[in-house]
């Protein structure tokens, strides 16, 4: 059997998370990437128990361990007293539950290690997809701008919020912005002149939040990100600059520690938070989307990169063995295995209701997506 070649589209978490997993399986793999570099987004991320059972699978846990701060727990608190809603433990007595750890960390670092992990010479910038077609008797075509065209068996679209290809397969879908907004920003620890502040806290009021937590494991960095009404605001971008002196004014009546955090902040950056619905198909023919293409979500419970990471184990375990005649019906697998848990975290993130109040969060962190049963059936 010819060995099966896979394009993927998008350098993100989930096409890099993609491509390491398919490159390990042995499946041939190249990805396609619009940006002309990598850039070190200012931005924190939690990185999930579920997510690091796939990072360990990709021998990264080594990398993400080195790199990242190790919480004792996430806290939820009265955005003005201090009193506690609930404190989620985590560190090692989550790590023996659900079988690895629970970590925070910088965007950027968990993104240098998803592309260490693939080799260089299998990852192509400037690429933007401008054209897709598919035959039977040559598998799928990408046209790029820069005037560029490959073929591959198979297409993996990790595009994004804004997926070309998802656009092409199924039409202009608009986004529902949902009247708020976020500011964020990451800044040296050393500005908060010796402040002590929580591993972890989520700062609930009534109409607006603020999370808070180290990005790095010798506390040396900062990173928080609210959620807040601004119904006017509707830039998606994640490099827009906001006011400081702005979101100061917003959590004026916030503890005193959100203050101090918030004082020492010397910029940030702001965008419009935005919801879709779950996505009816996933995939025609050769060509699938996967991750924010097809399940975007709100931020409210740290899984959407998660949910990407998840989805390259367990596409990466549909196609095994499978020859290009085979792709189809191994990529209505994955959306089988798949869609009821993305589509259960995408409305429950909806809500902002995570970990308000005491939660039962295993059937989140204790996902493993290595031994997930797949679907005996494929997606309709």
């Amino acid at each position: 059997m010819t060995k099966l070649s896979v394009a993927i589209v998008g350098a993100g978490m989930g096409g890099l998370a993609t491509a390491a997993a398919l490159h390990r399986s042995g499946i041939g793999v190249d990805v396609y990437e619009q940006a002309s570099k990598f850039t070190r987004l200012g931005a924190g991320i939690q990185i999930g128990c579920n997510a690091m059972k796939v990072l360990r699978g990709l021998g990264l846990e080594g990398l993400m361990r080195a790199s990242a701060f190790y919480p004792r727990s996430w806290n939820n608190r009265e955005y003005d007293t201090g009193e506690v809603r609930f404190d989620m433990i985590f560190g090692e007595q989550a790590e023996a539950r659900y079988g690895a750890p629970y970590l925070l960390g910088h965007r950027g670092d968990l993104h240098s290690a998803l592309a260490s992990a693939v080799p260089n010479e299998l990852i192509h910038l400037d690429h933007r997809v401008v054209g897709i077609d598919e035959r039977p008797d040559r598998g799928v075509t990408l046209r790029f701008a820069n005037g560029k065209s490959i073929e591959a068996d198979a297409v993996v679209a990790a595009d994004g919020v804004h997926s070309f290809v998802k656009q092409q397969l199924f039409g202009q879908d608009e986004p529902n912005f949902t009247g708020r907004i976020a500011y964020r920003t990451v800044f040296p620890a050393a500005l908060l002149n010796g402040y002590e502040i929580g591993d972890c806290t989520k700062w609930w009021g009534p109409d607006r939040h603020i999370v808070i937590y180290y990005v790095k494991p010798d506390r040396s960095e900062v990173y928080f990100v609210t959620s807040q009404p601004e119904p006017g605001f509707t830039v998606e971008s994640w490099s827009a600059m906001g006011d400081v002196n702005e979101l100061r004014k917003g959590f004026y009546d916030f503890h005193p520690e959100v203050r101090h955090v918030l004082a020492a902040c010397p910029s940030v950056h702001k965008w419009a938070l935005i919801d879709r619905n779950p996505q009816s198909h996933w995939s025609k023919g050769n060509i699938t989307l996967l991750g924010d293409a097809c399940h975007p979500m709100t931020p409210y419970m740290a899984q959407g990169a998660a949910m990407a990471i998840e989805d390259a184990a367990v596409l990466s375990r549909c196609l095994q063995g499978v020859d290009r005649d085979g792709v189809a019906g191994a990529f209505r697998r994955f959306e089988a295995t798949r869609k009821e848990r993305t589509s259960r975290v995408q409305l429950n993130s909806r809500t902002n209701t995570w970990l308000k109040e005491r939660t039962d969060p295993d059937w989140v962190y204790g996902y493993d997506a290595w031994n997930e049963p797949l679907a005996t059936r494929e997606a309709a």
